[in-house]
């Protein structure tokens, strides 16, 4: 994968409203996407088998949560994503990154050798977040979820959703993402309930500029 494919991140992004969402015009969002180019690994991404050399992830603090998820959709398909009702008034602002997961401080950073983890469907969150911490990799985080399906919308397929272990409120909740209703859903679910269709999204590094 090459910056070819980090300029389709960036028009993607654009084509979606995202320069709006962060109060800038095309050609700004454009100038603080672009330091980040010289960063691409030279990797090939293998979307089948959920896995992808990086995403260009803008901060939720830039791009709300509530504003982006509903700019997601399946592979093929048009119904935008939603943000589950069982996050109360006020809880989504509560899910913050955890202390291992080492943010890089910048509106537009990459995350990298991003992983969906189906390996962990059907194991309790708690010991998925314990293995993927193991092999000395890092959670992803609701804003790096979303970012995954809206640049890869065909990494979201039944029985292969993710928890995104890296967002935490300080209660037993790991937030998700998973289909309902031929949609991209942002839920929730227990940290000691397995789950046959739910694995736990990891990756590598994260960059910034």
């Amino acid at each position: 994968m090459t910056a070819r494919e980090f300029d389709r991140q960036v028009r993607n992004l654009i084509e979606l409203g995202y320069p709006a969402l962060c109060g800038l015009g095309t050609a700004e969002f454009e100038a603080l996407c672009a330091p980040l180019r010289a960063a691409v690994p030279e990797k090939e991404a293998d979307v089948t088998a959920g896995r992808v050399p990086f995403l260009l992830v803008v901060t939720r603090e830039t791009a709300p949560v509530e504003r982006t998820m509903p700019l997601t959709t399946l592979h093929g398909k048009k119904k935008p994503g939603f943000v589950d009702h069982s996050f109360e008034p006020g809880a989504l602002e509560r899910f913050v990154a955890v202390p291992s997961v080492a943010m890089p401080g910048h509106r537009a950073y990459l995350v990298c050798d991003v992983e969906r983890g189906e390996e962990f469907c059907g194991v309790v969150p708690n010991d998925a977040m314990e293995t993927v911490a193991g092999r000395g990799r890092t959670l992803l985080t609701i804003e790096e979820g979303i970012a995954l399906i809206t640049h890869f919308p065909e990494v979201l397929v039944k029985n292969k959703c993710f928890s995104l272990g890296g967002s935490r409120s300080g209660d037993r909740r790991v937030p998700a993402i998973w289909i309902s209703q031929g949609m991209p859903k942002l839920g929730w679910c227990w940290e000691g309930n397995p789950h046959t269709w739910l694995g736990m999204a990891s990756a590598g590094t994260r960059h910034a500029a």
